[in-house]
């Protein structure tokens, strides 16, 4: 049944623009941190400014930095063209089916068994579920999930990414590959759980107040935004982390800071606040909403669908063999 959510190509396709506006702003850093110096040209002479306050809104807007959304989908168009909206397709299409396989496959086994032994606490089974079947899909992924970040965070070519690549893992081994991994559980894992308990919930709410036993397609459709749009709420801050954590990937390399610069979850969280304020935790909100609460909407929905009706097959087929 698990088919039926395999092959989300035309909404992975729809999406991916968001997901590039929001891996942008949630890269970008601020421009006039508080007590540098820059060098601003205005082609007669050459000025050193001081950056007195920190304030990214200053007299002086930097380059390629994005003021929201909809100034970074025209930014990008402008500079790059609109193919760029498109970046990191091709790994976000393979990472799409062994990811939703092992998701929904672990997460129907490990709900289906939890309820049996948990008894009285049956209900918390798909808060449990959902995050142990997010640790096993989100790590096999996470060097796919590598490789659409840096292709989706600058205009790059898979020539250059293949040597950050390589330079990578000859300077710090094969565990670069998995750069990012720690913030991506953090953001996934509590994700998931959020989400499949807030989904169970939520569709039972809504088959006991229309008096019926098994959901539409409407009742799963809204409980899945709805569910969704909480989860990706309360876990941006780590999904932004996990950003910079992996565009760092041969920046640092590049400076030779590999192994002078601290790249904790907390100690990345901690400088990100310091450097362009606690807002900047929550870049990307807006594309990364509008990208998530349809998507979880359509892929339980259709998750749902399929089970309802090879569940239907299944039962049509052993009430035919028992009569014959």
């Amino acid at each position: 049944h698990l088919n039926q959510c395999a092959h989300p190509k035309m909404l992975l396709f729809s999406v991916t623009p968001l997901d590039v506006v929001k891996i942008r702003l949630q890269a970008q850093r601020n421009p006039f941190p508080k007590g540098k110096c820059f060098v601003y040209c205005n082609g007669l002479m050459d000025h050193i400014c001081v950056c007195d306050n920190g304030n990214s809104k200053a007299w002086y807007k930097a380059p390629g930095r994005f003021s929201g959304t909809l100034d970074a989908f025209v930014q990008i168009v402008r500079s790059e063209g609109i193919k760029s909206l498109w970046s990191g397709l091709p790994p976000t299409l393979v990472m799409a089916v062994p990811a939703t396989v092992i998701y929904f496959t672990s997460y129907d086994q490990l709900c289906a068994s939890l309820r049996l032994r948990m008894g009285d606490h049956a209900q918390e089974a798909p808060l449990l579920a959902g995050a142990l079947a997010r640790v096993g899909a989100a790590t096999v992924i996470s060097p796919l999930e590598l490789i659409r970040t840096k292709l989706q965070s600058q205009k790059q070519s898979y020539g250059e990414l293949t040597y950050l690549i390589r330079s990578a893992v000859q300077t710090e081994g094969w565990r670069s590959l998995w750069r990012g991994l720690g913030p991506t559980l953090l953001r996934d894992v509590p994700f998931s759980a959020m989400y499949w308990y807030n989904y169970e919930r939520g569709k039972r709410w809504l088959c006991e107040r229309y008096r019926t036993r098994e959901p539409t397609f409407t009742m799963t459709f809204v409980s899945g935004a709805v569910s969704g749009s909480i989860a990706s709420i309360v876990t941006l801050p780590f999904d932004v982390v996990k950003t910079r954590r992996q565009v760092e990937l041969g920046e640092l390399q590049a400076k030779n800071l590999s192994s002078q610069v601290r790249s904790s979850t907390l100690s990345v969280m901690s400088r990100i606040v310091a450097q362009d304020g606690f807002s900047a935790l929550f870049a990307g909100f807006l594309p990364r909403l509008i990208k998530v609460a349809p998507a979880c909407a359509i892929m339980i929905s259709c998750y749902e669908l399929g089970k309802a009706f090879f569940r239907k097959q299944n039962q049509e087929r052993r009430t035919f063999t028992s009569q014959t």
